[in-house]
């Protein structure tokens, strides 16, 4: 669905949203139970939007009282597999039909493009739903191969009350990309959306009530990391959380589980990807598009970002040549008009972080090509080129976050390969070359959850997405292996005897 939009018409709708700014516990809007908020704010203009309910453990237990409630009770959790099918394929219709309304909350919410909104929103959130939905009535268990005294069943149930832990860089994809499995798993959830950025998830729980989906199955409970997110962490009634984000915080689940009920901990965080081009690689204007895109979508706010660009001896000098260009064609402005590339950093925070990592690039030696600056008013940082990158280097091997594209030298595929492999990260890969034996040689060998070989891509909903090492667990977003970190394994052993016996 392609949905186009003016800046004008931008600034209509959001100067007519009504911006939800209340907790969704068992199907009602309320505030926290101790009246606490915080403040998001607008990145383009750092202007405040609203005051959100800040929910603390009393607010995050009454949402899982009530999604064990209706768990329980089966309203969504045992019904047929059509009717769960039927309602997220109506919200699916429901996101299509406020695409816009959305994106431009989106936009103002997290500073992201209003292009880059209307198309995740438009085109991909609502596929996630549809896509799940279909898979509902289309999974089957198992029989076992047994003799004839026994049949063994071995069958798959939800696993229970979840809770799905969200960052801030795609808000309403990555609501998406967990929330349809864990609903189309039979699974009630809670959902605690980055506090830089809840807007969207909010609406979303109001869409997903007028799609039908039973109060308690959907609870929204937004705040700061350190309270609202550690109380899901550590709820002893939760069976199972899902969280993206960085690393530090992914351990952080993994403590709480340990000091609470074991609960199931799925995890995909940071990366330091590669982007690796090999010396007979055709250096093209589309190798160059991908070479940017895959640095500066969502101004290099992306977990699968390559920012260390390996690029052979023999290429280097044309190709930061080229990418300097492409770089300083990016146009840094209001998110809301269609004509902006790039928005600002999320907040102002994490500006400053990216500024720093720019600052230590220069005094660490690597050589500063463009970019480099802030712009005012908002958070924006311009696309950044370093050349002369080397592999010891802070930029080379801490995650920054933000539009900063390093350029490393290689020599020869041995040498990019052992760079490539040199992080604590294994999230994402892209490779060029013509040469398809050694693309292939390259996939097998860097660890990594995703490669993408002649292109920058992450796959789409039919390829799980995760990654290895620090970046991730065994749980994958995306494919049909999402839904599995949202069911559980039951062996049914039925002991037989022959119709004879009985008499």
């Amino acid at each position: 669905m392609t949905v186009s939009i003016t800046r004008t018409e931008a600034h209509d709708i959001a100067s007519m949203l009504t911006v939800r700014n209340l907790a969704f516990i068992d199907g009602k809007s309320c505030a926290a139970a101790d009246g606490a908020t915080f403040q998001t704010v607008n990145p383009a203009t750092e202007e405040p939007i609203t005051e959100v309910a800040h929910c603390g453990c009393a607010d995050v237990d009454r949402a899982v009282k009530a999604a064990r409630r209706v768990f329980r009770a089966g309203w969504w959790s045992r019904i047929a597999p059509e009717a769960r099918k039927e309602t997220l394929l109506r919200l699916a219709d429901l996101v299509r039909a406020n695409t816009r309304e959305l994106a431009v909350l989106e936009s103002i919410d997290s500073g992201k493009t209003i292009t880059d909104c209307l198309h995740e929103i438009g085109t991909e959130v609502p596929s996630f739903f549809q896509w799940y939905a279909e898979l509902i009535d289309k999974r089957f268990d198992k029989v076992a191969p047994t003799g004839q005294d026994a049949l063994a069943l071995i069958v798959k149930e939800p696993i229970g009350v979840v809770g799905l832990v969200l960052p801030w860089n795609f808000p309403l994809l990555m609501a998406a990309w967990k929330l349809a499995p864990a609903l189309a798993a039979g699974c009630s959830v809670l959902i605690k959306p980055a506090e830089q950025t809840p807007l969207t998830t909010l609406r979303l729980a109001e869409l997903a009530q007028e799609a039908g989906l039973p109060d308690g199955v959907l609870n929204v409970v937004p705040g700061m990391g350190e309270t609202t997110g550690q109380a899901v962490g550590r709820h002893p009634d939760i069976d199972a959380v899902s969280f993206t984000g960085s690393t530090e915080v992914g351990a952080c689940f993994l403590r709480y589980a340990a000091e609470s009920n074991l609960k199931t901990i799925g995890l995909e965080m940071g990366g330091k990807s590669p982007f690796i081009v090999l010396d007979d690689a055709d250096l093209n204007d589309a190798l160059i598009e991908h070479a940017a895109n895959s640095a500066f979508w969502n101004g290099g706010q992306n977990c699968s970002a390559n920012m260390r660009q390996l690029v052979d001896v023999k290429l280097v000098d044309e190709f930061i040549e080229r990418i300097t260009i492409r770089a300083q064609s990016y146009r840094l402005g209001d998110p809301l008009d269609p004509e902006t590339n790039i928005g600002p950093m999320v907040t102002a925070e994490h500006q400053a972080r990216v500024m720093g990592y720019i600052e230590q690039g220069k005094a660490g030696g690597a050589r500063l090509v463009t970019g480099g600056s802030t712009r005012k008013p908002g958070c924006f940082v311009e696309p950044t080129v370093f050349a002369g990158v080397t592999p010891d280097m802070t930029i080379a091997r801490e995650e920054i976050f933000g539009p900063v594209l390093g350029v490393l030298a290689v020599n020869g595929l041995d040498e990019a390969l052992q760079i490539a492999c040199d992080t604590e990260y294994g999230l994402h890969a892209t490779v060029f070359t013509r040469d398809v034996d050694r693309a292939i040689h390259m996939a097998r060998q860097l660890p990594c959850g995703t490669v993408s070989v002649n292109g920058f891509s992450e796959g789409d909903v039919k390829t799980p997405f995760g990654g290895y090492k620090r970046s991730g667990s065994l749980a994958r977003d995306n494919g049909t292996e999402a839904i599995d970190q949202y069911m559980q394994t039951k062996t049914i052993w039925v002991c037989t005897a022959r119709p004879e016996a009985k008499r």
